[in-house]
């Protein structure tokens, strides 16, 4: 890892960062609704000619005062700049406005995570989803994925599959080059690595809870695979629960980050039940340690919070280094590592030690 080595910062770009911090929640709100209103696309229209605020008043049908109070505050976040009176947007804006990585990131901190995390503190000191109960009384957020408004499993599931939308077709090649036909897909939520595989393994196997199931098996009918796909509901936290047998492989997308390392090493060894001696373990995760770029793993790192405050309270998108030492406490040696997969991969393929 090439990254947060070093302090470069100078004492005023460190204080300067330090009340951007203290403003974070104003700097998102204030984004968000530039965004959502209109102001920032109506700026982008007029191009290095620029905006009045009574022009912008005018387009997007907000009080003046309003107006004024977001575009003064986008003026020191750095979405617009301002001369002779008139605004224009910035690239900062522009990415706001068009970035799909941040539109997706955005719409996901505040549908599912904004409220919840006000309870951070006590989900650091408990271990729990304290945050979680601004959506409902379960124990993870999984439980009650598919009882969620529609507008927050909306944002939920476009920012889960933004990220394997980019990495399936590309690991595709990777998992079947050496003929594996029937595959049991371990959290295979709503279907789309099931869908996605469909034409290259004739047995598929998916298992998760019942009420994402149903989402899958819903999704896969309306496309015209049910004679391809099987489904196996268990929660896969209950270790009286035994897994299915006879695979050639298992195949775990995104699904064990949302495991503590206890837990990850626990289920690892009850697919080690579920293959034979010659079976292998193929694991798709985004490791912050493993990515290109800073941001990159930024991004991971702060995703890491909706785990503890929302999501089960002890999970979290891991460092590389904890993620193998469960996978080698489990019983299995990785034969193969490939990075860069998609945006942010990267797929572990483990074999039992022998």
């Amino acid at each position: 890892m090439k990254f947060f080595k070093k302090d470069s910062k100078t004492a005023l770009e460190a204080k300067g960062m330090a009340q951007f911090i203290a403003f974070g929640p104003v700097v998102f709100q204030v984004a968000r609704v530039m965004r959502d209103t209109g102001i920032l696309s109506v700026i982008e229209e007029s191009a290095s000619t620029g905006m009045t605020i009574e022009e912008i008043k005018n387009r997007v049908q907000l009080p003046h005062y309003g107006v004024r109070v977001l575009l003064e505050s986008s003026l020191g976040i750095g979405l617009v700049v301002e001369n002779d009176g008139k605004y224009t947007l910035t690239r900062t804006g522009y990415f706001i406005l068009h970035d799909p990585l941040t539109k997706v990131n955005m719409d996901f901190v505040h549908d599912v995570c904004y409220k919840g995390l006000f309870d951070l503190d006590k989900s650091i000191e408990t271990g729990k989803p304290e945050g979680l109960k601004e959506f409902g009384n379960w124990p993870t957020i999984y439980e009650g994925l598919s009882q969620l408004s529609a507008h927050v499993q909306k944002s939920w599931f476009a920012f889960d599959h933004f990220f394997s939308d980019t990495a399936f077709p590309a690991v595709i090649k990777h998992v079947y080059k050496n003929g594996i036909k029937n595959i049991l897909d371990i959290g295979g939520n709503t279907g789309k690595w099931a869908i996605a595989s469909a034409k290259h393994a004739p047995d598929i196997t998916i298992m998760d809870l019942p009420g994402q199931l149903n989402m899958a098996r819903k999704k896969i009918e309306e496309l015209g695979l049910a004679d391809r796909v099987s489904f196996h509901a268990a929660n896969i936290l209950d270790e009286n629960q035994p897994f299915p047998k006879g695979f050639d492989a298992i195949w775990m997308s995104q699904f064990l980050d949302c495991f503590s390392e206890t837990e990850i090493i626990s289920i690892l060894k009850r697919c080690a039940t579920a293959i034979d001696d010659d079976g292998c373990v193929l694991i798709l995760e985004a490791f912050w340690d493993t990515q290109r770029f800073e941001t990159a793993a930024f991004c991971l790192q702060q995703t890491s919070i909706y785990f503890t405050a929302l999501a089960n309270g002890n999970s979290q998108m891991y460092d590389s280094g904890v993620f193998k030492q469960c996978i080698y406490d489990a019983g299995f040696e990785i034969v193969e590592q490939t990075d860069g997969i998609g945006l942010s991969h990267s797929l572990l393929k483990c074999r039992k030690k022998r």
